[in-house]
């Protein structure tokens, strides 16, 4: 399988697999919710979790792999708020974990890029 066409699978399995984890092991992802979203932090983690979990069958589909990979984009700016407050809440963590917390952050940049990346390359195609 050539690399373009397997780039949009990997990320759609990444998002499949968070999304998942949204589900499986919830509350993880309710501590990162930013208090000043409306509602309960549970509704903002599965809400996301279906979100991903859309987001991955949409680039897994040629046919909605544009729409779904600029959706993917605004996803991971979407959820950079999350990862700020995690890494905030963290700072006072054993270094592993709050490296880990801080180290999501610039993580966010390639995940943009990359799915960019997709949508460029699934210009033009049915």
């Amino acid at each position: 399988m050539p690399r373009s066409q397997r780039s949009p699978l990997l990320l759609a399995g990444l998002l499949a697999t968070a999304g998942a984890a949204h589900f499986a092991v919830p509350r993880q992802f309710d501590a990162t919710v930013p208090r000043s979203l409306p509602g309960t932090p549970r509704t903002w983690t599965y809400a996301s979790g279906v979100a991903e979990l859309a987001l991955a069958a949409g680039l897994a589909a040629p046919r909605t792999r544009k729409a779904a990979a600029l959706a993917t984009a605004a996803f991971f700016v979407g959820v950079f708020p999350a990862n700020v407050k995690m890494a905030v809440d963290w700072r006072h963590r054993p270094t592993p974990q709050k490296a880990a917390a801080f180290g999501r952050l610039p993580l966010q940049i390639p995940l943009v890029l990359w799915a960019r990346g997709v949508a460029k390359n699934a210009e033009g195609r049915a």
